[in-house]
C-alpha cells in the first residue's frame, strides 16, 4: 500500500488531536465521541452548514478605508523627504513598504483608540474591526477565521467551475464530479425525498413512515452504523492505541446524541432548542411519508429516548483524565459489560471483511456509559429503537435532499445558532461537502493554484490567493511552498527554543522532569502546509481508488462515501499507523496537535496574513503564526498532552511531586477562566483547561523567541501611523487574530460544547498572565490587565 493510501486510511478513524481554533458546525454532542464523519474526510466543517457570504463594506466605510490610505501615502512622501534624519536613527526608522503601508491602516482599523489596554485590551485592539463587521446574515459568527475560509473557499470555485478544467488525476476529476454533483439543483428537485425513503425501505422500513413488524435489531444496528456510518448508541472506529502507539485498535466510546450537547436535554433554559428540534424531527418525518396523526407522537418517543442517553452520557469536563477514560478489555469482557449487543457478530460486520474472535482488544473510553445503555437497550422496546436507529439514518441523509429539508433545517438553526434563513450561496455549501468528502484531492488543486510562484495573479502576503489555472504548476509549486515551509520551521524551532529556556526557570519542575519534558519537545514532529502525496497523481488516486462518484447523483455520491470510508476503516486495523497522516485538508485554516503522534500540524490555509506573511513585520508574524506554532506545541503539555511521552504513548513520566505541582497550577487557571462570563454565563474553566494552557503558553513562547530574533537581527523598522512599539505590535497582533462577532445563541452554545475560551477571553485571560504585556503597555499593577494575580503553568 502506498504512503498516500495508508494516510487517508488512518485519517477516515476515530482520533484525538487539539485544535487551534474551534471547528465549525458540529453534529455530533461533544460531551460524546468524535464521530467517524469527523475525520473519514480530515476536516468536517459540519453537517448543518453555518456560513454564509462575505458581508460587504458599505460606502462610507470605502471612503473611509480610502482617506485612511491616502493619509498613510501623505505620510510615506513626508517620510522620504525626511529620510536622511529617519535613517541617522535606526530605532525611530519607519517601514514604508507598500506591505507595511497596507498592514498598518488594517490595524488601524481595527483598534479602538478610546479604550484603555491596560482596562479592556480586546476592546482596545477590536472595537474598531468589530464596528465595521456586522454579524453577516445568515452566520452565526463571523471572525478572521470565516474571512480566510472564504477565500479559501473562492479559490477553489473559480477552480473547480472552470470550462478548461483539465485533470490528468481521476481523484481531481472525482472532485470535480462530486461538486457538480452538489451543485445540480434541479436533479436534487427532481429526486426529492425518493432516495432516502428507498434506502429506509431496503433496510427494513422506519414506523414512522410504513408498517414495520420486525424483530431485526442487531441486523439494522449492524447496516447503519457499518456501511452507513451513523452512530446511535456508540460509537466505533479504528485508530491509534493510545498505549500502544505502533499498532491500532478497535475503540469503541459513548454517542448518539443529535443536538451539541447533553445539556440541551437536560437543562431547562433550552426548552426553546427541544421544541425546535422537535418540530424538525416532526417535519422531516412528513417529508419522508409519514402519518401527520402519529409522526408527532413517536418523534416525542425518540426525543425521549435521547434524553435519556443524555442522562447517562458522561460531561466533556469530565472526560479529560485519560489515563482514567481508558479501558483496554477483550471483545468477551465487552460481552460482559454491556450484554445488548452481540459484540463479536456485530464488530465482524461492522468491520467487514476482517475476521475477528473474542480475544481481540478493544479500548472502552466510556465503561460506565456501556453498561448503562445496554440496560436502557434491554428495557426499550424494539420498535422504539429501530424509530431511534433510523432517524439517526435520516440525519445523515436530509442535507443531500431537496430544499424543503434545507428550509425545515433553517428553522432548528435559527432557534440553535441565532441565524435567520442560511443566505449561504449553494456553492459555498458545495464547496464545503466536497472538503469533507475529497479533501485531499482538493487540497492538491488548491496548493497548486496557490502556491505557483510563476503566477502574478498570487498575493500571498496580502491575504487572498488568486488561482492561476491551466498551467502545469507541479514544477514550480514546490519551490514557493518550500520557501514558505522553511521559514515556518524556523520559526518553529526559534519557539521550541524558547519553550525549553522556560522550562529551566520552573522552579515547581524536578530535574527528571524537567529533561524529559525538553526530550519531548525536541521530539515534536511537524508538518507544515499539504502531505507530499497530492501531488504525486498516481498516489492521490490509489487513495480514492474504489470511490465512486457521478455528477448526476448527490445523495448516491454521499452513500457511495459513506460506504467506502467504512472499507478503508476496517483495513486499517491490521496495519500500523502513519506518523505522516493528516487529518486536516490543505485548505484549512486551523492548526492541530496528535498526542499518539506527537505531532503538530499547520495546513497551507492558515499560512496567510494575519497569520504569516513574507513581508510583513517579525513583530506581526511572531504574534500570529508564532503563537499558533506555541499554542500547538504546548499542547503537549497540557492537562492531557502531558500524559503522552515523546513516542506517543499514554503513560506516566512525570515524578509525583510535578504532577501535584502542576494541578495545583492549573487550579489557578481553571478557577480564573472560570470567573469570566459572556452574556451573563460564566465560561467552564475545567472543558476550557487544555486550550487556555496552550493559549498562555504558546503566547510566552512566541514572545520570547521574538525577543530572540531581536537579539539577533536587530530591532525592526516601525509601522506608519500605528504610533506602537514593535513589542506591543507583537501583542496587538495577537489578539487582533481573535476579532470576532457572535449571536447570543451561539456564544450560549459555544460554552457548552467548545473547549475553547471565547475570542475575548483568549485574549484578555492570556495577556493578563503576561509580565511583558504589561510592562510594555505599562499597565499599572491593580488595572483589570495587570491585577497582581497571575497564573502560569508554562
Amino acid at each position: 500500500m502506498s504512503v498516500a493510501l495508508q494516510d487517508l486510511r488512518n485519517n477516515m478513524s476515530n482520533y484525538k488531536r487539539a485544535t487551534f481554533e474551534e471547528e465549525d458546525g458540529t453534529d455530533v454532542p461533544v460531551d460524546g465521541a468524535i464521530s467517524p464523519d469527523s475525520v473519514e474526510v480530515g476536516f468536517r466543517k459540519g453537517g448543518i452548514q453555518l456560513f454564509g457570504p462575505l458581508g460587504r463594506r458599505t460606502q462610507l466605510e470605502v471612503v473611509l478605508a480610502g482617506l485612511l490610505l491616502a493619509s498613510l501615502l501623505a505620510l510615506f512622501g513626508c517620510a522620504v523627504t525626511l529620510g536622511v534624519r529617519y535613517n541617522r536613527d535606526p530605532a525611530r526608522s519607519i517601514c514604508l513598504t507598500e506591505a507595511c503601508v497596507t498592514v498598518a491602516s488594517k490595524i488601524v482599523e481595527a483598534l479602538d483608540r478610546s479604550a484603555d489596554p491596560c482596562q479592556d485590551f480586546y476592546q482596545y485592539a477590536c472595537g474598531g474591526w468589530v464596528r465595521k463587521n456586522p454579524l453577516p446574515d445568515g452566520r452565526s459568527r463571523w471572525s478572521t477565521f470565516n474571512s480566510i475560509w472564504d477565500q479559501n473557499q473562492a479559490v477553489l470555485k473559480h477552480l473547480l467551475e472552470n470550462g478548461t478544467f483539465n485533470s490528468s488525476s481521476e481523484a481531481e476529476r472525482k472532485t470535480q464530479s462530486y461538486y457538480l454533483s452538489c451543485l445540480n439543483e434541479q436533479r436534487i428537485e427532481e429526486l426529492g425525498a425518493q432516495p432516502l425513503m428507498d434506502l429506509i425501505t431496503k433496510i427494513g422500513g422506519w414506523n414512522i413512515t410504513e408498517s414495520w413488524d420486525k424483530e431485526n435489531f442487531l441486523d439494522v444496528l449492524k447496516i447503519i452504523s457499518g456501511p452507513y456510518r451513523a452512530q446511535p448508541f456508540f460509537t466505533v472506529s479504528v485508530s491509534v492505541d493510545p498505549k500502544n502507539s505502533n499498532s491500532n485498535v478497535i475503540q469503541v466510546d459513548q454517542s448518539g446524541l443529535f443536538l451539541p450537547s447533553r445539556d440541551y436535554y437536560l437543562n431547562k433554559t433550552n426548552e426553546k432548542v427541544l421544541k425546535a428540534y422537535l418540530d424538525y424531527m416532526v417535519e422531516l418525518g412528513l417529508l419522508l411519508g409519514g402519518d401527520k396523526n402519529s409522526t408527532r407522537g413517536q418523534m416525542q418517543q425518540i426525543l425521549d429516548f435521547e434524553t435519556a442517553l443524555a442522562n447517562i452520557t458522561v460531561p466533556q469536563d469530565e472526560r479529560r483524565d485519560e489515563e482514567k477514560i481508558y479501558h483496554k478489555i477483550t471483545i468477551a469482557d465487552l460481552q460482559v459489560l454491556a450484554p445488548a449487543i452481540e459484540w463479536l457478530d456485530y464488530l465482524n460486520s461492522v468491520l467487514s471483511p476482517l475476521e475477528l474472535n473474542d480475544t481481540e482488544p478493544v479500548v472502552v473510553y466510556a465503561k460506565e456509559y456501556m453498561q448503562q445503555v445496554s440496560e436502557l437497550i434491554n428495557k426499550t422496546d424494539h420498535s422504539l429503537l429501530n424509530n431511534y436507529m433510523i432517524w439517526n439514518l435520516v440525519q445523515k441523509g436530509a442535507s443531500s435532499l431537496d430544499q424543503r429539508f434545507e428550509n425545515a433545517q433553517d428553522k432548528l438553526l435559527e432557534s440553535l445558532y441565532g441565524t435567520k434563513k442560511s443566505c449561504t450561496p449553494r456553492w459555498q455549501t458545495c464547496i464545503g461537502n466536497t472538503d469533507d468528502t475529497l479533501g485531499f484531492a482538493l487540497g492538491a488543486l488548491f496548493v497548486k493554484a496557490t502556491f505557483d510562484k510563476q503566477s502574478k495573479e498570487i498575493d500571498l502576503n496580502g491575504g487572498a490567493f488568486l488561482p492561476s489555472c491551466g498551467r502545469n504548476v507541479n514544477s514550480t509549486v514546490h519551490n514557493l511552498m518550500f520557501s514558505v515551509i522553511t521559514q515556518a520551521e524556523g520559526m518553529i524551532n526559534e519557539i521550541r527554543t524558547a519553550f525549553k529556556g522556560a522550562l529551566d526557570d520552573l522552579k515547581w519542575m524536578d530535574e527528571q522532569t524537567r529533561q524529559a519534558a525538553k526530550d519531548k519537545a525536541d521530539a515534536i514532529y511537524d508538518m507544515i502546509g499539504f502531505p507530499d502525496f497530492i501531488l504525486d497523481s498516481k498516489e492521490l488516486d490509489d487513495v480514492y481508488d474504489g470511490y465512486e462518484v457521478t455528477e448526476d447523483n448527490f445523495f448516491q455520491n454521499m452513500i457511495n462515501f459513506y460506504n467506502f470510508s467504512a472499507r478503508v476503516m476496517a483495513d486499517q486495523l491490521r496495519k500500523p499507523p502513519n506518523r505522516d497522516q493528516w487529518s486536516m485538508t490543505p485548505p484549512t485554516v486551523n492548526a492541530y496537535y496528535m498526542p499518539t503522534k506527537n505531532g503538530i500540524v499547520f495546513p497551507a490555509g492558515i499560512l496567510q496574513a494575519p497569520f504569516y506573511a513574507q513581508d510583513h513585520p517579525k513583530a506581526l508574524n511572531f504574534g500570529g503564526i508564532g503563537v499558533v506554532m506555541g499554542h500547538e506545541l504546548t499542547h503537549a503539555f497540557d492537562d492531557q498532552g502531558r500524559e503522552y511521552d515523546k513516542d506517543g504513548n499514554l503513560r506516566s513520566w512525570w515524578q509525583n511531586s510535578s504532577v501535584e505541582a502542576f494541578k495545583n497550577r492549573t487550579e489557578c487557571m481553571v478557577d480564573q477562566y472560570t470567573q469570566y462570563t459572556i452574556n451573563g454565563e460564566h465560561i467552564n474553566g475545567k472543558q476550557t483547561l487544555g486550550e487556555n494552557i496552550a493559549d498562555n503558553g504558546g503566547l510566552k513562547a512566541a514572545y520570547h523567541a521574538y525577543r530572540s530574533w531581536v537579539q539577533k537581527n536587530g530591532e525592526e523598522k516601525r509601522l506608519p501611523a500605528v504610533n506602537l512599539t514593535n513589542d506591543q505590535l507583537f501583542f496587538v497582533g495577537f489578539a487582533q487574530v481573535w476579532c470576532s462577532v457572535r449571536t447570543p445563541e451561539s456564544a450560549h452554545e459555544g460554552l457548552m460544547t467548545d473547549p475553547h475560551s471565547p475570542p475575548k477571553y483568549r485574549v484578555i485571560g492570556t495577556l493578563s498572565n503576561s509580565p511583558e504585556f504589561a510592562e510594555h503597555f505599562q499597565c499599572p499593577l491593580g488595572s483589570s490587565m495587570n491585577s497582581g494575580h497571575r497564573c502560569e503553568v508554562w
